[in-house]
């Protein structure tokens, strides 16, 4: 398992108030994720708004992507852009660890 992945996890576990094993695959958490939101849009969907607010996913993106595929399973489409955004963030944040080398990560974040 690669850092990134371990990240990933640790990110969407944070974020979503779960406690998923850190050592799944990729697609294993994809799977794990698109269950999760499956059960949110049917229990509570207020929660997975909240929650895909607190990640920054897009909402233009979100529903353009849902009325492109329009069909499909929307789980499935919604933990693929959680994935997609924690991907996002993680680059980010190795990106801006990579210029600032010669700080302490308490002065970098």
């Amino acid at each position: 398992m690669s850092d990134t992945d371990h990240d990933m996890i640790s990110m969407v576990n944070n974020e979503l108030s779960l406690q998923l094993p850190e050592d799944l695959s990729m697609a294993e958490l994809k799977e794990q994720l698109t269950q999760h939101i499956n059960h949110l849009i049917n229990t509570d969907f207020e929660k997975l708004i909240f929650y895909l607010y607190r990640i920054d996913v897009h909402e233009e993106r979100m529903k353009q992507l849902l009325q492109q595929q329009e069909g499909e399973n929307a789980a499935l489409l919604i933990a693929q852009l959680i994935i997609d955004r924690q991907l996002q963030k993680i680059k980010s944040k190795a990106a801006f660890n990579a210029t600032a080398p010669d700080q302490s990560s308490e002065e970098r974040w």
